[in-house]
């Protein structure tokens, strides 16, 4: 039998499982996601760090894990929680199980907690902070831990996930035969996913990733046709080297933003950014395109959103709404030539509705 293993709230809610996974402790912001599958994606998707993630559908692990699925060099959440893990792995692809996947990388696991209780807690009274241990298993002093342990707000989170230095997408990622009229893209990353990388190749681009403090001088001694403003973690308002720098590129160089990318573009147009009750995390999120009135299914992570209100009488125009809860989804500005979304039009995991995207971006650098 695995040793007994806690998640505790810091409302003091308490939830009792089984560790299958690393062992110690670990404080972090507890979400769900709904997506069926892609755990892997989302065990190395940086936009995660900082958090502690339960999945909603209750059989994780039965594909196992393996080498290519990855969406960067390594994890980055802080636990992993699952109403049961498949003990087997059943496919061709996998090299290893779930749960040595997760012990090889020092992540905590517990399975055999009520998810859907957890997920409805979360539901009722918001994502907050929590810790999840095979250590102590006293609620009070867990209770402590969580209350006073960090947040999300106004955190860097940014600079513990980005590159250290600039490298070429083409060098680390595999991508399908592209045609030869690629237009140089420079990809700022603020926690980028490898999948994003390889849409872009695969549209038509060659991207040079650099660091998220990069300046706007920087880039455009580059001489680039584009400016791709990549995903990553946490509160977007702390970013003020980011902002500056996108607020120096704008009416320069066409731009495309995605979910973090996005919400630095909405600040830069000096607009405001405000925390979600429980945040968008999974991989079926309906999305209004306002322009055409298609729904798009779509893969999201964020915890935070740009406020449509404060973005009026700035030129914007809004282009997507969640219709979950009207929240703001992407917008545009045709004059600077920039544009962005909420949502993961690159799919890992999740469907391919909004890959039209890229090419968008194609189009734009035409112009």
């Amino acid at each position: 039998m695995n040793m007994r293993a806690k998640l505790v709230l810091e409302d003091g809610k308490v939830f009792e499982g089984y560790s299958f996974a690393a062992e110690g402790e670990a404080c972090a912001e507890v979400v769900f996601n709904t997506s069926m599958s892609g755990y892997q994606e989302v065990l190395t998707d940086p936009s995660y760090k900082g958090q502690i993630v339960a999945m909603t559908y209750p059989l994780i692990g039965n594909y196992g894990v393996n080498s290519e699925d990855v969406e960067s060099s390594k994890t980055h959440l802080s636990g992993f929680i699952v109403k049961e893990y498949s003990r087997i792995k059943s496919s061709w692809r996998a090299d290893k199980t779930l749960p040595a996947y997760l012990k090889e990388n020092n992540i905590i696991g517990i399975e055999g907690i009520d998810t859907r209780s957890l997920t409805r807690h979360i539901r009722l009274k918001g994502a907050m902070k929590a810790v999840i241990s095979t250590k102590d298993l006293d609620n009070s002093s867990l209770m402590r831990k969580a209350k006073t342990s960090l947040g999300l707000v106004g955190r860097d989170l940014v600079k513990e996930v980005s590159c250290k230095k600039s490298y070429e997408a083409v060098d680390i990622i595999s991508t399908k035969t592209h045609n030869n009229t690629m237009k140089k893209v420079i990809a700022i990353d603020f926690g980028i996913k490898y999948n994003i990388l390889r849409c872009l190749i695969n549209s038509g681009c060659s991207v040079k990733v650099v660091p998220a403090t990069t300046t706007a001088e920087e880039i455009l001694n580059e001489n680039p046709d584009g400016v791709f403003l990549s995903n990553g973690p946490g509160d977007p308002a702390p970013l003020s080297y980011a902002i500056e720098t996108v607020k120096n590129l704008l009416g320069k160089i066409p731009i495309f933003g995605i979910c973090l990318g996005h919400q630095i573009i909405g600040l830069a147009f000096d607009g405001a950014s405000y925390k979600l009750r429980f945040g968008h995390h999974g991989a079926n999120h309906p999305v209004k395109d306002l322009a055409s009135g298609k729904i798009s299914i779509t893969s999201q992570n964020h915890g935070f959103c740009i406020d449509a209100d404060s973005l009026k009488n700035k030129d914007i125009t809004t282009t997507h709404i969640n219709l979950n809860d009207n929240t703001l989804e992407g917008f545009e500005n045709k004059d600077m030539k920039v544009f962005c979304v909420q949502f993961h039009p690159e799919s890992a995991p999740g469907p391919h509705d909004a890959q039209y995207l890229f090419d968008k971006f194609i189009k734009l650098m035409e112009k």
